[in-house]
This record gives structure tokens, sequence and C-alpha cells, in this order.
């Protein structure tokens, strides 16, 4: 990406992706891939927990704004 040319740097974004070759990485044991896999899930579950929390902020926000243009007339 050319970050002189943020327009070129877009458009070359927008064009069809290069098709990647998958690399095999080093061999794990089988013990280390499930402890691999847990740890990622762990670590998503916490993501998603985190991103219900911020929407719930956000509908909550939403819905202190909804409720003041009600009280101020305005019909949504």
């Amino acid at each position: 990406m050319d970050v002189d040319d943020l327009e070129g740097a877009i458009n070359s974004a927008k064009e069809e992706p290069k098709k990647v070759e998958e690399e095999k990485g080093p061999e794990m044991s089988a013990e280390g891939e499930v402890g691999f896999h847990k740890g990622a899930l762990n670590v998503l579950v916490a993501e998603r927990n985190e991103l219900v929390k911020m929407l719930q902020n956000v509908e909550a926000i939403a819905g202190a704004h909804v409720k003041r243009l009600k009280e101020l007339g305005v019909s949504v």
C-alpha cells in the first residue's frame, strides 16, 4: 500500500484479491493444538462479551435520544 497515494491504495484494495497459497506451519502435537484452539475460543468469547457491552451502551444512548426527541414533539 502506498501511503503517499491514498486514492491509489484504496483503489488497489478494491481490486480482485490475489489468491494466497496456504502455508503449512510447524507441526504441533495434538495436545498443543487443543490448547491453541481453547485459548483462541477464550479470546473470542471475551471479545464477543465486550461487543455485547458496547451494543448495550449504543442502544441505551440511542434510546435516550429518541426519548428526548419524543418529548420535543418529534415523531420518530
